[in-house]
């Protein structure tokens, strides 16, 4: 009779002898050898080359602090006292300041990407190779709002040089490796993985950053993150760090940004933008479930441009942007940078959810000029293609589209004598008015801003949640225009009778810029 349990295999005790286990028995004692992970020297090797070094000086104009200090005539300290503060009497002095960072060639012509923070302001570029070999390097063109820019050196022979990859095909948890420059002491090579992609660390408009747990310490920036293929797939750019070492979390630029942008700046020596007039804001789950869209996606469109591209159709306000150019909306910054990315002048086809149901349409973008950016400093949108938290007000910059005139639509003219008394619109606690002439001198309101206006909101309402004030104009409701209070009232009461929780309104501010709310109706 036999037994599960017994088997012909026999159970040999281990013995650890040294650094080597051994198994006791039959046979002769047998090491197991311990291994680490992969080397990944041999991909190493092979890039080093074509990272390098960059050094830059600047002249600093200093300012002298209070009078020199005395020193008696025929001192033996005088000549130093005049070395070290001459041009002192004068008050002012130029010193140098160095900085150090890390860049990588992309042409065997002398063509190097580094970051736009590495070289700013500097008087002299000087690239250092692996070699320890220097060369002076002419700055092509930057790019601030993505922090790249492209040197140019003029070498004897042609220079080792690294190829882009696709960004787009990595994975949460692929390999990846960092090679810069951190601390001055020579290339340095530093391995990780992806730890998350598409960041937005409010570094700039088009943020889309990979994070890595790759060590990026001072003096990797402008430094590449290759793939385990040896392509670069980012550019390092930012690291968080109450220290300035790493911490495991660094950021890189992705390659699917930054290969127009430097092609752009060889080519042309600035970026070309694409630019598509609209102010966005993002769609709430409140604003989704009033338009019955389903789930909360795209960008919406609460703006347009007057004398912009599509100033006269075929994208309107109250449009939810889901797809440009084959590529799909997840939240507002993706068509902030998608627009900014595709080509300029050609037709581009754009998804757009409206009235509930889906139209692809063809847009034509323009260029995005100086003009259509307005200054970070003021607290202006840094683009005309902002994304606009609901309830805030867009910048007063950009000229939104105007309510259609009073004569448009199915409905009938007003009876003055409904107008005569504000009305009360107790689901979402507003007094409301018609914007007439008396009304529009009182509130401050803009000419050329129709709708129903808001006289009072009460205090808890949910029309205060929502940040509605007095002066506010309601222009839609539900996607239709506005004339009465009688009409507002009528037309939430009919949407709640619908069953939908929340009421889908276009407000205009004094000057006539536009926004979309959801305003709950339970």
């Amino acid at each position: 009779m036999t037994h599960p349990a017994r088997t012909s295999r026999k159970i040999l005790p281990a013995l650890l002898v040294g650094s080597a286990l051994v198994m006791v028995g039959a046979g002769a004692p047998s090491p197991v050898e311990a291994r680490g992970p992969e080397s990944v020297a041999d991909l190493a090797s092979g890039l080093l080359g074509a990272v390098v070094n960059i050094s830059t000086s600047q002249s600093v104009k200093e300012e002298g602090e209070g009078p020199l200090p005395q020193v008696p005539e025929g001192s033996p300290f005088q000549e130093l006292f005049d070395d070290f503060y001459k041009n002192g009497e004068q008050g002012d002095s130029n010193s140098k300041v160095n900085s150090l960072g890390s860049g990588f060639v992309i042409d065997p012509k002398g063509f190097i990407v580094t970051n736009n923070h590495v070289i700013e302001n500097a008087d002299d570029i000087e690239v250092i190779f692996s070699d320890g070999s220097k060369l002076k390097a002419k700055l092509i063109g930057t790019d601030t709002k993505t922090d790249l820019s492209v040197l140019k050196v003029e070498p004897t022979q042609p220079l080792t040089a690294v190829k882009f990859g696709d960004s787009r095909k990595l994975r949460i948890g692929d390999w990846v490796m960092a090679i810069g420059n951190p601390f001055g002491l020579g290339g340095s090579v530093t391995l990780g993985i992806v730890s998350a992609s598409g960041r937005n660390i409010n570094a700039g408009p088009y943020d889309n950053f990979i994070q890595t747990d790759a060590a990026i310490n001072k003096g990797n920036s402008g430094g590449p993150l290759f793939n385990m293929d040896g392509e670069v797939i980012g550019i390092n750019t930012a690291i968080i760090s109450p220290s300035g070492g790493s911490i495991g979390i660094g950021f890189s630029v992705p390659t699917e940004l930054a290969e127009n942008i430097v092609k752009q700046l060889i080519e042309f020596g600035e970026t070309r933008r694409g630019w598509l007039g609209v102010r966005i804001q993002p769609v709430s789950d409140e604003v989704a479930e009033s338009l019955k869209i389903g789930r909360a996606r795209g960008a919406l469109i609460s703006g347009i441009v007057e004398g912009g591209p599509v100033a006269k159709g075929p994208i309107l306000v109250g449009d939810i942007v889901v797809s440009f150019n084959g590529r799909a909306i997840t939240e507002t910054r993706d068509l902030t940078r998608m627009v900014a990315e595709s080509p300029i002048g050609e037709p581009l086809d754009v998804v757009i959810l409206r009235d509930g149901k889906e139209q692809t349409v063809k847009v034509t973008l323009g260029l995005l000029e100086d003009d259509d950016v307005a200054s970070e400093d003021d607290g202006s949108p840094d683009q005309t293609i902002e994304p606009d938290e609901e309830g805030e007000d867009p910048g007063a910059d950009d000229q939104a589209q105007q309510a259609p005139d009073a004569g448009e639509g199915e409905q009938t003219p007003p009876d003055p004598a409904q107008q005569a008394a504000p009305v009360t619109e107790g689901l979402i606690g507003v007094e409301l008015a018609p914007l007439d002439d008396a009304q529009r001198s009182s509130f401050g309101i803009a000419k050329g801003v129709e709708g129903v206006l808001i006289t009072r909101v009460l205090p808890g309402s949910k029309a205060e949640g929502k940040g509605l004030k007095p002066g506010d104009v309601i222009v839609e409701v539900a996607q239709e225009f506005m004339r009465t209070p009688q009409q507002v009232a009528e037309k939430l009461t009919k949407i709640k009778s619908e069953g939908r929780r929340s009421g889908y309104l276009m407000i205009a501010d004094k000057e006539g810029n536009l926004r979309l709310i959801a305003v709950p109706l339970e």
